[in-house]
């Protein structure tokens, strides 16, 4: 299973109605994180478990599903999280 791959089936478990991920690990090519095996993602995800929380509170609920993926297989992650009456 690809990275992008196991972070579109983490984030089921946020219902999401609307997902993109970008790979933009190849535009930090000798960056630390690349270097060491973690990529560079842009998200942008729509999820009605949004409604009603704050910006952090909406990455947190990301960085909860995505869990141990953060550790080593994502370096850096963009996170543009709405809701569906946002989009």
């Amino acid at each position: 299973m690809s990275v992008m791959d196991a972070i579109r089936a983490k984030l089921a478990a946020l219902d999401p109605v609307a997902i993109e991920i970008i790979d933009d690990s190849a535009r930090h090519a000798g960056h630390a994180g690349a270097r060491d095996g973690g990529g560079h993602f842009r998200l942008a995800i729509v999820s009605p478990r949004f409604a009603g929380c704050r910006t952090m509170e909406r990455h947190r609920l990301v960085y909860d599903a995505l869990g141990p993926l953060m550790k080593r297989e994502i370096h850096a992650l963009s996170i543009d999280a709405k809701t569906p009456d946002e989009k």
